[in-house]
């Protein structure tokens, strides 16, 4: 990913009003942005260009985003937010699933879209991240500076927008979290109607903790609350070495 000059964004999409309509606010807030219009090309353009992010329609000809999707998590970490017209709970989580870091349903704001990519972009890791090396919660350890994430000794692969739901609920075990707090705590942002979204991260984050763990749940659901992190044994707690700031 380019440390320097403007972000790279690329469009998949094969609505070429959608795809100017977008393109005219990422101009216009500083990124260089380039289009495809069908799930190969989009492919064949991300591994040319290396892009900072990729905004991708699912319903695109030939290759679908789903699959798009799919492939360039074969080889990338690129942040992709899904532009779709399919706004069920299990089209989300399929697309989360499969490695996608934000969606936005259509129709849309293209100022919800770009508060998206920025958020986002936020998230990813980098070298600007002066947190702990680990946060260690029972079986659960994290890793702030690599966006990683071990459950009994073993990786799970999270999105950094999921890595950034179970950081904020890992340095507070037990701690119940609204939505708004998860939004300000993992996001850094609001947006109207954002709350709805925060359900299906956590389902997304919790089914893949869940597969990890054999089936124990980490992540409660406290009715008329929100969520919060709960493991059998321990308490939250930075490494020791002395870069390390203690989350205790």
């Amino acid at each position: 990913m380019a440390s320097v000059g403007r972000r790279r964004v690329i469009i998949v999409d094969d609505d070429e009003n959608i795809v100017h309509l977008v393109r005219m606010y990422l101009e216009r807030d500083g990124y260089q942005v380039w289009s495809a219009h069908d799930g190969a090309e989009g492919v064949e353009l991300a591994r040319q260009t290396r892009p900072d992010v990729i905004v991708l329609d699912l319903m695109l000809p030939g290759m679908d985003g789903l699959a798009v999707c799919r492939e360039l998590r074969r080889g990338s970490n690129v942040p992709i937010v899904m532009l779709t017209a399919r706004s069920t709970e299990s089209d989300k989580l399929t697309g989360l699933d499969l490695g996608a870091d934000d969606y936005v349903t259509k129709p849309f704001s293209p100022r919800e879209l770009l508060a998206r990519i920025r958020a986002v972009l936020r998230r990813v890791p980098g070298a600007a991240d002066q947190g702990p090396e680990q946060i260690i919660v029972g079986p659960l350890t994290l890793y702030p500076r690599r966006f990683q994430v071990e459950l009994g000794g073993r990786p799970v692969r999270l999105t950094p927008t999921e890595f950034n739901l179970i950081r904020a609920m890992a340095e507070a075990p037990g701690q119940v979290f609204s939505r708004p707090q998860l939004i300000e705590k993992a996001f850094g942002y609001d947006f109207e109607g954002f709350e709805r979204n925060v359900d299906v991260h956590i389902t997304s984050l919790r089914r893949k903790l869940d597969a990890a763990s054999n089936g124990a749940r980490l992540i409660k659901t406290v009715y008329g609350l929100g969520y919060k992190l709960e493991v059998d044994a321990g308490a939250a707690h930075a490494d020791s070495s002395p870069e390390s700031t203690s989350r205790a």
